[in-house]
């Protein structure tokens, strides 16, 4: 199998899923100029790919596991090539809407098959490489949704506008699926059994519950309708949840595997990804805010002041398997005090202008790159290969779920904050909360480390003692 060459593949995909994911941040103001969005319209163009995205990435990941992976990615590909065009010519707000919520569903059908392609088809070593590869893909293909989607929209290429940071990705699909074709393994599902549609449809309707009003409950001002659904969101997955639990027990193949949640790494795992992406989406967001509206830079100079975290980002996300390797847990932890103190230097200094912004900046990309690719692979350690799928789909849930939660709760604080004008105020309101959040993930990780050193202490004790470990 050609390493270099499938990861090649498989991480396009995940780069043009998180840059659409992103890039919308620097065009709405093209989207209310030039399409005369409202203000719902543009929650909807933004919000409405993340949920449909989250939404169906469970299903997505059952999917792959019971068609395989390479079927299921290839398909995600052209769909989500096909989307992409419609984005490119939609002619008004509603078009761009209903393309944006057929994006999201694309990639849920695509995403999930390129971790699980990792975990099921890489040998140990190779694994960790492409994990290590996945995270600085995932942060790059953020960051470059700020940087070049500026770049595009201030060149405007052939005149197409806003229309470009869409229509790009039809070159890139129309070279991915030959080469997935040819190069993709083939990896057979180890049995198949009817979709769980009413377990899908449970978990669908459970997160639209509680991501539609977070997505639109701050610029509708909270009415009642909003907590309505999050409160009715309770019950349903509830229900849901049982409804996953009786059909398992039944021998049956529910949508979400809940032997999952019995393994602790993993579900640790996906507690620290969903805190992480909470405050990642939610910081690029607002800091975007204070650059474009507080500092007055266009789309493309606060793409620029990205760059260089960037740039540091995927130096470190690539050093970092490496040095966990050597020396443990320990660098993920020195990872989130350095990116602690990127987001301490935001809030003392954010009033002193641009070149302290950007020197916390620096200090984020550089902490952040030893934390969420080592978080992504210790989620994944213990996952068995026949789980791979539905595994990655649960972990892409909770990282979509923890960054458009994220963005609408924290992103209503800093709105909050700024309202009288005063987005330095604002952004250390949200940046308090996002050295929370990252706090909390050092936390966890340290937990883990420790109780992974009392496992190993256990196995000596019993290798030397001849006696069962505990």
């Amino acid at each position: 199998m050609r390493f270099g060459g499938t990861l090649a593949v498989l991480l396009s995909a995940w780069f043009m899923a998180q840059f659409d994911f992103f890039v919308v941040n620097v065009a709405a103001p093209s989207f209310e100029r030039e399409l005369h969005a409202s203000p719902a319209a543009l929650e909807l163009i933004v919000g409405g790919y993340a949920f449909t995205y989250a939404a169906g990435m469970i299903t997505g990941g059952r999917l792959g596991d019971r068609y395989g992976y390479r079927r299921m990615f290839i398909g995600g590909v052209i769909a989500f090539t096909i989307a992409s065009l419609l984005c490119g010519i939609a002619l008004n707000p509603a078009q761009l809407v209903a393309a944006r919520l057929l994006q999201g569903l694309a990639g849920a059908a695509m995403v999930p098959q390129v971790l699980a392609m990792i975990s099921a088809v890489f040998p140990p070593d190779e694994r960790r490489r492409a994990v290590g590869w996945y995270g600085a893909t995932g942060g790059l293909g953020s960051i470059a949704g700020q940087v070049l989607g500026g770049l595009l929209l201030s060149a405007d290429l052939f005149g197409l506008g806003w229309r470009v940071i869409f229509l790009i990705n039809l070159p890139v699909g129309l070279v991915v699926v030959p080469l997935a074709a040819w190069l993709l393994p083939r990896v057979e599902p180890a049995r198949r059994s009817r979709l769980d549609l009413l377990g899908a449809a449970g978990l669908a309707i459970g997160l639209a519950l509680i991501l539609v009003p977070l997505g639109l409950g701050n610029s509708a001002g909270w009415p009642a309708w909003t907590w309505i659904c999050m409160g009715a969101s309770v019950p349903v997955l509830v229900l849901t949840g049982r409804w996953q639990y009786v059909l398992g027990r039944r021998g049956g193949q529910p949508v979400l595997d809940l032997a999952l949640l019995k393994v602790h790494s993993y579900l640790a795992g996906v507690g620290a990804i969903t805190a992480f992406m909470a405050y990642f989406a939610s910081f690029m967001f607002t800091l975007t805010l204070l650059l474009q509206g507080g500092l007055r830079l266009t789309a493309f100079q606060a793409g620029l002041a990205f760059a260089p975290m960037g740039v540091l980002f995927t130096i470190t996300s690539l050093l970092g398997t490496r040095l966990v390797r050597r020396y443990g847990l320990k660098v993920v932890m020195i990872g989130g005090a350095v990116t602690a103190s990127g987001l301490t230097l935001l809030l003392c200094a954010a009033a002193a202008g641009l070149p302290w912004i950007i020197a916390s900046l620096v200090l984020v990309g550089l902490g952040n790159g030893l934390v969420i690719p080592q978080l992504i692979g210790a989620a994944l350690v213990e996952v068995a290969p026949h789980q791979a799928g539905i595994g990655s789909g649960f972990l892409s849930t909770a990282q979509q779920f923890g960054g458009s939660g994220g963005v609408a709760v924290i992103g209503a604080v800093y709105f909050a904050a700024a309202a009288g004008g005063d987005h330095v105020g604002a952004i250390r309101s949200s940046a308090a909360i996002d050295l929370a959040l990252i706090l909390a993930v050092v936390a966890v990780v340290d937990y883990n480390r420790r109780r992974a050193i009392r496992r190993t202490e256990r196995a000596a004790t019993s290798r030397t003692t001849g006696t069962p470990g505990a």
